[in-house]
């Protein structure tokens, strides 16, 4: 299921490709964020002409709403959003332990109440699976604990041990639900816990390894803590991890977090960052960051960025979008976060082209020199 094609000489970055049965995946590569079956603000066909493989949605939010016998009556989320690609699907456990009104864990699963009405839930690692089967979704993820930055070291400890054998479980119930339902395969990642203790990462990729997944995913991570020592995580975490599978680092993140992620060896991201960013007028670039609400802009008849081939860019000026956002008119965030996810995919079509002409460094080295430079001229 997945393959990897080249490693770049100089680096740790990788050109792989994924396949799954809804399509396969250029890595690396960036998953636009649809928490709850819907990328905000834009619809699956904007999403595919912006470049979008695969798109992830959380199994907690669409557990709640719109709940999973409407689902099921759908035919899988595929069908009820209209989303033809790979679907990759949370477990929701991270949600469970920052939205939750009131929750108690243990050893068997967790027991929440809805941020959204109060009722009580239980989730075992296989209810997890039986709801993503529901979804149909392509890559799934089983219940972890993650645990806040900072964390002690028991706390770490006693998550991470809970992480492995909810992850062993999951693969049990996954294999059950394979031989029951004799439809598409989908692929199970293993979740790496172990907050910002090194050995506590190593052990629990080792574990999670032993146990064999199809691809391992960096979990608790930029959950409050400086970003030398996210980087720090993933790198060390990375390099114990197979080759033969993918690498994904959950919830990150900017530009410039992704392309040193590349740098380590990891294949897949997602964030809502492009999204929630261009909700609130600010645009990504390769000079940086725009603030487009801004006055700056109010004359400035330039696309968001003269580079782009968006169909915001190609169409409208800053000036223009800037106009939308002080009349409070739904197109400007429509077409920043159109923008902003563009942005984000091309991103990664530039580094699999230059990790792929062995010329990786130098596209990270320009990327990283323009962008924060011009980021810090952007603020002023």
């Amino acid at each position: 299921m997945f393959e990897l094609i080249k490693k770049d000489k100089n680096t740790k970055a990788r050109l792989g490709k994924i396949k799954t049965a809804h399509g396969s995946i250029d890595t690396p590569c960036f998953m636009p964020v649809g928490t709850q079956a819907t990328v905000k603000g834009l619809s699956p066909e904007e999403l595919t002409l912006s470049g979008a493989q695969i798109i992830l949605s959380n199994a907690y939010h669409v557990f709640l709403r719109p709940g999973m016998e409407l689902i099921k009556k759908a035919g899988g989320l595929h069908n009820f959003m209209s989303w033809k690609g790979p679907i990759l699907t949370d477990s929701g456990g991270y949600q469970v332990f920052s939205l939750a009104l009131l929750r108690k864990l243990n050893d068997n699963g967790v027991e929440f109440q809805s941020h959204i009405d109060g009722l009580r839930h239980v989730f075992t690692p296989e209810d997890i699976m039986d709801i993503q089967y529901i979804l149909g979704s392509d890559i799934i993820m089983p219940l972890d604990e993650c645990v806040h930055y900072p964390a002690s070291r028991d706390n770490a400890l006693v998550a991470m041990q809970r992480t492995i054998d909810w992850a062993r479980r999951s693969k049990i119930k996954k294999a059950e639900l394979d031989r029951a339902n004799k439809g598409y395969e989908r692929l199970l990642f293993g979740i790496i816990q172990g907050s910002t203790y090194q050995d506590l990462r190593i052990t629990c990729a080792n574990k999670l390894t032993e146990i064999g997944f199809d691809g391992y995913a960096i979990g608790g991570v930029s959950v409050g803590e400086p970003w030398d020592l996210v980087y720090n995580i993933v790198s060390l975490t990375a390099d114990v991890l197979p080759e033969t599978c993918p690498r994904y680092v959950m919830g990150v993140g900017t530009p410039s977090d992704i392309i040193e992620a590349i740098d380590l060896g990891i294949d897949m991201f997602d964030c809502v960052i492009p999204t929630r960013y261009g909700r609130n007028g600010t645009a990504f670039s390769r000079q940086g960051k725009l603030v487009i609400r801004n006055a700056a802009f109010s004359q400035d008849f330039s696309p968001i960025d003269s580079g782009c081939a968006c169909y915001a860019c190609r169409n409208f000026s800053r000036a223009y979008i800037r106009h939308l956002f002080n009349t409070e008119e739904i197109l400007g965030l429509r077409l920043v976060s159109l923008h902003n996810i563009y942005f984000y995919l091309d991103l990664m079509r530039q580094a699999r082209k230059a990790i792929a002409e062995g010329s990786f460094p130098e596209f990270k080295r320009c990327f990283l020199s323009t962008y924060q430079n011009g980021g810090i001229q952007n603020a002023r």
